[in-house]
């Protein structure tokens, strides 16, 4: 096996991990990791316009319609007309969306917390600038 071929499967190994350990911490939460992630995007940027959720997320604009769709039958967010284009509309977190986000956070700092655990202070701080290299 080509050594770069070895470092990517155990990069992937460790990719999938973190997911599961991550849909696991966000199971009592009742979010999937799709809802999370838009639900974290949106109490970052305040609000959004629905195509600029979409290039947040990296999804399509139709998959992000559906995500704040379901955000909104659960009261999590809302849309509102945007004072800039009144044919627009912003997503917004309602009260309860951003108190879950917050939850969201915690639960996925506590994750990264237990996850990254194994390495000392110095390893996982040279680990975040590969990363952060790697992502572009």
């Amino acid at each position: 096996m080509e050594p770069d071929a070895g470092l990517a499967e155990a990069f992937g190994a460790v990719a999938r991990r973190l997911r599961h350990v991550t849909r696991e911490a966000l199971t009592p939460l009742g979010v999937t990791p799709w809802q999370a992630r838009a639900l974290w995007v949106l109490a970052d940027a305040g609000e959004l316009r629905p195509g600029a959720l979409a290039e947040r997320l990296r999804i399509a604009p139709r998959s992000a319609t559906e995500v704040v769709d379901d955000l909104q039958s659960r009261g999590l967010a809302e849309r509102r007309p945007d004072p800039a284009d009144r044919r627009a509309t912003l997503v917004a977190l309602t009260a309860e969306g951003a108190r879950l986000a917050e939850r969201i956070g915690a639960a996925r700092g506590a994750e990264a917390d237990r996850f990254f655990g194994a390495l000392d202070p110095d390893e996982r701080a040279e680990l975040a600038r590969m990363l952060r290299r790697l992502s572009g």
